[in-house]
């Protein structure tokens, strides 16, 4: 009896150190791949690369204090770890921000948003090969930074959101400028997807790759854009209302087929739903109700001691559900607070879905999940 020889190719397994210095990883993350010629046969994330303890650190500050820790953690939307951390500690003192506070908080957040996708669009397309949407996000990108500097001081971390309201109210001018970078920046959505989103080389390197289904998003606990692409229609803004959003008029961005194209592509859309609450929180501050309003809640005290309790609040931030877990022991420094960050959740589902994937592929997923490090490593 003869023996059958294969003639199927057969490759060593090789060991590949994806990071922490690749460009690809947007930090310091690595990955470790085992490949069989282009294919890859396993992946572990590895993180903790740039972990600080922030966990910890709020156990040593008092609660106003704490606060610019907040900013640390998503360094690219930074107003929406201050506004959970607020809504957080609010919840566990008992303390409700005025209306007009709460309407500054969103357009504060939702101008973050924008600001953060346009990051994530700029270096995907750089990613992908294509430098020039790059140098239109960050021109619109600087746009919003000029807001945030003129509305606040600074331009990447905030503090703006404060336990109670906001720091300071919007300038004169502010509210103008504001409405004149909305106008001019709906259209360039119009531009992004000529530059990108429908260029056949980009969507050759992104339709139908790094696919994630619905239940698959479930299991591994995605949220935000990479859970809604995949068809789920779970936005905390509208699942469980925080702020004034349940007085604003705006549509999740939903897409079903789950791919790298897909997470982009509703990261565009929400751009755009973003650009409008905007405009709607800019109508509702200058009307007669607000106009004139409070920005900072009556009789919150500098040294903050919330009674002896646990409070729980989460929001929509750019990337995903994050949340912050607050207990209590009646003293000036939370007894300890927990992060529920959207990237460190995110992240996880590498190990899955860059199984069979090719190398080239790995860094088209990777780049599709928006991860940030300060939020994954904390």
């Amino acid at each position: 009896m003869t023996q059958k020889t294969s003639t199927a190719l057969k490759t060593d397994q090789m060991f590949i150190n994806f990071g922490p210095q690749h460009p690809s990883t947007h930090g310091v993350l690595r990955i470790a791949l085992t490949v069989e010629g282009e294919v890859v046969v396993k992946a572990d994330p590895d993180v903790g690369y740039l972990h600080r303890g922030i966990e910890k650190l709020f156990e040593a500050r008092n609660y106003s204090q704490a606060l610019i820790l907040t900013d640390r953690l998503d360094y690219i939307s930074a107003m929406h770890n201050n506004l959970a951390y607020c809504l957080a500690v609010e919840r566990l003192a008992g303390i409700h921000a005025p209306l007009r506070a709460q309407y500054l908080r969103v357009m504060a957040a939702e101008l973050n948003r924008i600001a953060s996708h346009l990051v994530f669009f700029g270096t995907f397309g750089v990613d992908m090969g294509a430098f020039t949407p790059f140098l239109y996000a960050f021109r619109e990108r600087e746009m919003i930074l000029d807001l945030f500097e003129m509305l606040c001081g600074g331009r990447l971390l905030y503090s703006y959101i404060r336990v109670g309201g906001v720091s300071v109210d919007i300038p004169a001018g502010w509210a103008e400028m504001c409405r004149e970078f909305i106008i001019f920046f709906k259209p360039m959505l119009k531009d992004y997807d000529t530059l990108l989103s429908f260029n056949p080389v980009f969507r050759d390197r992104t339709v139908n790759v790094g696919r994630i289904s619905a239940s698959q998003a479930l299991t591994w606990g995605l949220s935000g854009p990479n859970l809604r692409a995949s068809g789920p229609d779970y936005d905390v803004r509208k699942a469980e209302p925080y702020c004034v959003y349940d007085k604003l008029r705006f549509k999740a961005a939903v897409a079903q087929n789950g791919s790298c194209w897909d997470r982009y592509y509703c990261r565009m859309l929400e751009m755009g739903q973003s650009a409008d609450i905007v405009l709607q929180c800019l109508d509702a501050l200058a009307g007669p109700e607000l106009i004139s309003g409070e920005i900072m809640a009556k009789g919150v005290p500098k040294m903050l001691k919330p009674p002896a309790g646990q409070a729980y609040a989460h929001i929509e931030a750019s990337r995903g559900d994050l949340g912050f877990y607050a207990v209590s022991d009646a003293s000036i420094s939370p007894y300890r607070m927990h992060v529920r960050g959207p990237s460190f959740i995110n992240v996880a589902i590498l190990q899955e879905i860059l199984t069979g994937c090719k190398i080239a592929d790995v860094v088209a997923i990777l780049g599709s999940l928006d991860i940030v490090l300060g939020e994954v490593d904390r």
